[in-house]
């Protein structure tokens, strides 16, 4: 009967050491925490949490310091919880043991993957009222291109030259092929004449 721990954090700037802090604090070794850098609850693809779903055996418990490190919608945080309790395995969440078959269980933890779910819309909301507010002041101008417009004149002559090859000119100008591609279509489109 293991404790097999899990930590997740969205970007790369956040630090997972207080989620690893409380899975100490809830007698999970050290060897047995599993941990996602990076990585947002929406993507699926989480290889720290498969590792975590894979060491845990029938009788063992999954520990997470909060559900919304776990899943961040409704249906995933289903899906993990159904599998664990289908394997026989426990999940605790922050200390808390979750009882599928407790009704009160089954509500709580269905309102907690709720407010999860909730709180990652709200911030995609957030997000996107964020950029459309930066786009109208002018402050969002989207990718930069990789090359100056001088460097992009330059390549364009080179090009028509014909001494160089678009592979030869990628590696010249330290860019990719695609790079070097659309830099030559759109040097084209503007010296087409206009209809």
């Amino acid at each position: 009967m293991a404790l097999i721990g899990y930590a997740r954090c969205s970007t790369d700037n956040q630090d997972v050491a207080a989620q690893w802090a409380i899975l100490r604090e809830l007698g999970v070794p050290e060897d047995r925490i599993y941990v996602d850098e990076g990585l947002t609850g929406t993507s699926r693809k989480r290889p720290g949490l498969d590792q975590a779903l894979a060491a845990v055996r029938g009788g063992d418990t999954l520990v997470v310091p909060k559900l919304d490190r776990l899943a961040r919608s409704v249906p995933d945080a289903r899906d993990i919880g159904d599998s664990l309790v289908g394997r026989g395995v426990r999940l605790s969440l922050g200390g808390s043991i979750y009882d599928p078959s407790d009704p009160m269980g089954k509500m709580f933890f269905n309102i907690l993957a709720t407010f999860a779910e909730f709180e990652v819309d709200l911030l995609r909301l957030r997000t996107r009222e964020g950029m459309a507010i930066a786009k109208a002041k002018g402050k969002l101008k989207g990718k930069q291109p990789k090359l100056s417009a001088a460097q992009q004149r330059h390549l364009v002559e080179l090009h028509g030259d014909g001494e160089h090859n678009i592979a030869e000119l990628a590696e010249l100008f330290k860019v990719s092929r695609p790079t070097v591609y659309r830099v030559l279509e759109k040097a084209a489109a503007a010296a087409s004449p206009r209809s």
